[in-house]
């Protein structure tokens, strides 16, 4: 997550979608008191301000809206830009299970992809609930269950959606390709009938908002 006071933007950064790139493009042109949420360079250096801020959730890269509240206050979201990056289910759900076969934290999900293949992962009930669980709209909701955002930006179509950022920003932005995973460039590839089906179950919300296809 990236707050901008000086330039009036909120970017929230939902998981899988792009929004590593995303960070590091805005962080070329951040400004000195930018809050940063994250691992990128300029992040870290200076997560250390935050030190003794209390707030209603985790303060992290994928912290949500309502997360931030006690460091980003309703009446301040107000006057903000707020927008996140979504990505077509099916290609997020690969590269979702790749990146978690390369870590080595404990958690549920990340023991899962690193004992069975693709297919059981995106069909397994822990995944299914954790996906249907999270739809983008959830990390843009504020405290009191509003969605604040102003702008969904799917990854695929990058140049147009964004134009109304680069529009409120004042600069044009290119994403650079951080966080490849080792996969086939084709999602499809990996998927059956069941398989597909599953995705579409678990990540219908986000499917039925923008428009997504399985063969898009």
């Amino acid at each position: 997550m990236i707050i901008s006071y000086g330039r009036k933007y909120v970017f929230v950064h939902a998981p899988k979608t792009g929004g590593t790139s995303m960070a590091l493009a805005l962080e070329d042109r951040a400004m000195k008191d930018d809050i940063m949420l994250g691992d990128t360079p300029k992040a870290l250096k200076r997560r250390r301000k935050l030190t003794h801020v209390k707030t209603q959730g985790r303060l992290w890269k994928h912290a949500t809206l309502a997360d931030v509240d006690g460091l980003l206050p309703l009446r301040d979201i107000d006057g903000m830009f707020v927008f996140t990056m979504v990505r077509n289910p099916w290609d997020r759900m690969v590269s979702y299970y790749h990146w978690l076969r390369d870590q080595r934290f404990d958690h549920p999900a990340v023991s899962l992809a690193g004992q069975v293949g693709f297919k059981n992962f995106a069909q397994s009930d822990l995944i299914a609930a954790s996906m249907a669980a999270n739809p983008a709209h959830r990390y843009v909701t504020d405290i009191t269950g509003t969605d604040r955002c102003s702008l969904y930006i799917r990854l695929e179509y990058f140049v147009q959606d964004a134009r109304p950022l680069m529009d409120h920003l004042g600069f044009d932005l290119e994403l650079p390709h951080q966080n490849k995973s080792q996969r086939s460039v084709h999602y499809q590839d990996y998927y059956d009938d069941a398989t597909r089906k599953a995705v579409a179950g678990a990540c219908a919300d986000d499917i039925e908002q923008f428009g997504y296809r399985f063969d898009q």
